[in-house]
């Protein structure tokens, strides 16, 4: 492998989505990493555990010395292997640990002595993360945002991602912004979610350009939350507010949720053990909003869902869904969004159904 030097081109790595080795400890990359990171350690937890305690009470050099003798023989050998495969997979990629120092550089040295030459990150994550930090930054005050809105169900994710220059929040947080929001994979952690942002908005301007089209949220996508100041902006920025006949709202409620969920829960988990899981993220997702329901229109509803699901188990039938979904509609979403946008109707510029937004997209751009 011809030899590259390290680089602190932080803009490159990330528009290009360039492969980075994340030498950390798991516990580290658990905590937040980059969209392109992988997690081959030098150290594993308890090693660093040790090693860090060892740098407090007897200084660097002691610790640099047991290091050396808890990542020796088998166990060096083997993390070699890893980085090896890493760089197979990936010739063009970078390693990084916290700050770029002693543990990347070692890592690096590692792998020269097994006959490559991989190039690190200067600065590490840190300057990797305040990178990103100031970027978003940058990024929220300067941006022109328009935002697409919309009652449950009319399929605004659908129509966002069509648009000229689009940033999926929902798609970054892995949570489709409701209490029937939860996806069979896990939600990245915070620190992850503002990364994946900020990457996702240095792409949209530095790209495409342009107004960048955003999806009307809550502070919260699930259990991420949005930058304060990107949703001072988003409740300034103007709208595009979706419409469509409830029976198609009704469909598209049905096809995601429904056939959706439990085809990914059954990819999951398989036949048996995925029905069940997938009943129990409906059901729990109606308790969740129990007592904004109310006790007794809850039951109603819960009733409904229940007798839908086990004709749906029984013989596949998926009609049944629509009783509780239109009830849910028509008494619980959407006097809560009409409300909601009775109070927004100066930032209105266009309603209507997909191709309306789109050609007015299309049109606005070309403006």
């Amino acid at each position: 492998m011809a030899s590259r030097p390290d680089t602190d081109d932080y803009l490159s790595l990330f528009l290009n989505d360039v492969p980075l080795l994340d030498v950390r400890a798991p516990v580290e990359y658990s905590k937040g990493s980059f969209p392109c990171a992988e997690n081959a350690p030098l150290m594993n937890d308890d090693e660093r555990h040790r090693v860090g305690i060892c740098y407090k009470e007897k200084g660097q050099d002691k610790a640099i010395e047991l290091g050396h003798q808890l990542v020796s023989g088998d166990i060096r050998a083997q993390r070699t292997e890893a980085w090896k495969r890493f760089a197979a997979r990936h010739p063009d990629g970078y390693l990084f640990c916290f700050r770029g120092g002693l543990r990347s550089r070692l890592t690096q040295q590692w792998i020269r002595d097994a006959g490559i030459n991989y190039p690190l990150v200067k600065g590490g994550y840190k300057a990797l993360r305040r990178f990103l930090i100031d970027s978003l930054e940058q990024r929220i005050e300067s941006g022109q945002f328009r935002i697409v809105s919309g009652r449950t169900g009319t399929g605004k994710t659908r129509v966002l991602q069509q648009l000229p220059n689009p940033v999926d929040l929902e798609g970054l947080a892995n949570h489709r912004g409701s209490s029937f929001g939860r996806q069979v994979t896990p939600q990245p952690a915070q620190i992850d979610f503002e990364n994946r942002l900020a990457v996702a908005m240095l792409k949209a301007h530095h790209r495409v350009g342009g107004p960048i089209y955003l999806e009307d949220e809550s502070r919260l996508v699930g259990r991420c939350a949005l930058p304060e100041r990107l949703r001072e902006r988003m409740a300034e920025a103007p709208l595009l507010v979706l419409e469509q006949p409830m029976d198609v709202r009704i469909a598209i409620i049905r096809q995601d949720y429904v056939e959706g969920m439990a085809a990914d829960y059954a990819r999951r988990d398989g036949a048996d053990a995925g029905w069940l899981n997938f009943r129990d993220y409906l059901l729990s997702a109606l308790d969740r909003i129990r007592k904004r329901l109310g006790g007794e229109r809850h039951q109603q509803l819960r009733l409904l869902m229940e007798q839908a699901l086990a004709s749906q188990h029984a013989n596949g039938e998926l009609s049944g869904h629509e009783a509780w979904i239109r009830s849910l509609l028509e008494d619980y979403y959407d006097p809560m969004y009409d409300y909601q946008l009775s109070q927004k109707q100066g930032r209105i510029l266009v309603r209507g159904g997909p191709e309306t937004l789109l050609d007015w997209a299309k049109s606005d751009r070309a403006a």
